[in-house]
């Protein structure tokens, strides 16, 4: 069925989910406070809206996708009050669990339904609509959102109720900043040792050391040439953001008395590094600081 769809938050992420919803025939109304951010949006066919609300008013369903919670709930004080009664919030953003769960109230307080529906796959994701969303929310609204997100991903999976897609989020991305710190140590620590990058990565691939981090996005330029290390680390995700998600990671591990050492130490790197390249960098290149650190040559 086609919708019309408001999408709130074309960046490096929303531009190309906006687009391929175009792309699979729906009528997408888009909004960025960003000139350059809506102008691409545009040259993909999506439909200019001036303010959030004049998008959300004519929607069957909203979709948003913005930096953090409090942006998330900015936007819904201003356009819950727009929206058609019963009207779909689908929030793609990364938030705090909390943030999240405080965003289904005020959108059912409103008489509207809400989904919290993180992704994972960053911006090669989006362009290729290979997406997977973690879905927090019931599950007739996982149904009626289940379309889109299909036009927008690979996979869509429901987690669980208010906020359980934002959980999905945060522990998917502790395993996978950990073992990107991991796995950079190893290249390194082989460096030292004399051991080239191939080597390791011919044999680590296919043992007990494989993992994304390595197979998809090797820190080290050669042995995965669609890696970020090839592209001297300009970001399909940036450390800015593995960053921040590993910081709520941190939050809720904290909140919740659970004891994660290598989470926490793994957050507290990534601020660090995050610090020095903000969002210039792939979060990839943490490999250039723990070889800095060590002393060994670039």
């Amino acid at each position: 069925m086609v919708s019309t769809v408001a999408f709130i938050g074309l960046g490096h992420m929303g531009g190309p989910m906006a687009a391929n919803l175009v792309k699979a025939g729906h009528r997408v109304l888009g909004h960025d406070l960003v000139p350059a951010a809506l102008g691409s949006a545009v040259a993909a066919g999506v439909e200019p809206a001036a303010t959030a609300v004049s998008a959300v008013n004519e929607a069957d369903l909203v979709v948003s996708m913005l930096p953090a919670g409090r942006h998330v709930l900015g936007l819904y004080d201003d356009v819950l009050p727009a929206a058609r009664p019963g009207t779909l919030f689908v929030d793609c953003s990364t938030i705090d669990v909390t943030d999240a769960r405080t965003a289904h109230t005020r959108a059912e307080a409103a008489g509207m339904r809400a989904l919290d529906a993180p992704v994972s796959g960053g911006v090669v994701g989006a362009e290729a609509a290979t997406l997977t969303f973690m879905a927090g929310g019931g599950e007739d609204e996982f149904a009626e959102a289940r379309p889109l997100l299909d036009a927008m991903g690979k996979k869509a999976v429901h987690c669980g109720g208010a906020g359980a897609g934002q959980a999905a989020k945060i522990c998917n991305n502790m395993i996978l900043g950990v073992s990107m710190i991991a796995v950079s140590e190893a290249f390194v620590l082989a460096e030292s040792l004399g051991l080239s990058h191939q080597a390791l990565y011919d044999v680590a691939s296919t043992a007990s050391g494989q993992c994304w981090a390595l197979s998809v996005n090797c820190p080290v330029p050669g042995p995965v040439p669609t890696s970020p290390a090839n592209r001297d680390y300009r970001p399909g995700f940036a450390a800015s953001l593995m960053a921040k998600d590993l910081g709520l990671a941190a939050n809720a591990v904290r909140a919740g008395g659970v004891h994660a050492e290598l989470g926490l130490r793994a957050a507290e790197l990534y601020a660090a590094h995050a610090e020095r390249v903000g969002d210039t960098e792939d979060f990839s290149g943490i490999v250039r600081a723990v070889r800095d650190q060590s002393g060994e040559p670039a």
